[in-house]
């Protein structure tokens, strides 16, 4: 048996400007723009997506899982994404990791990591 990653769920208390979000910043296309079920993926034939999809209740604690993101230039990368509206979190990281901290509009964590070395 095999499985095939489709995508992660990700709750929202507004699945279409979070989708919205998530697709301007990882320069994602638009599968679905439902407020149900607000659909991307890197490219329309490729996964794993993100979906996102309405909940009533609000964020309240650190995220049990989370994305990781590796790109080229890790400061300029924060630095656009803070101008997208994600902002520094504190997950009682220590102030030496060679990754970042930041969280989306509605507070999900993710980190952008240190380019690769080499």
């Amino acid at each position: 048996m095999a499985l095939e990653w489709e995508q992660v769920n990700v709750d929202a208390a507004d699945p279409v400007a979070l989708g919205r979000w998530w697709a301007e910043a990882l320069g994602w296309v638009v599968l679905n723009d439902s407020a149900e079920e607000y659909e991307i993926r890197p490219e329309k034939d490729r996964l794993p997506g993100l979906i996102f999809a309405p909940v009533p209740e609000g964020k309240s604690v650190k995220n049990r899982l989370h994305l990781d993101f590796r790109p080229e230039d890790q400061d300029a990368e924060v630095s656009r994404l803070l101008a997208l509206g994600a902002r520094h979190a504190d997950v009682g990281q220590t102030g030496e990791e060679s990754w970042v901290t930041l969280a989306d509009p509605e507070g999900n964590e993710f980190c952008v990591l240190a380019p690769r070395r080499g």
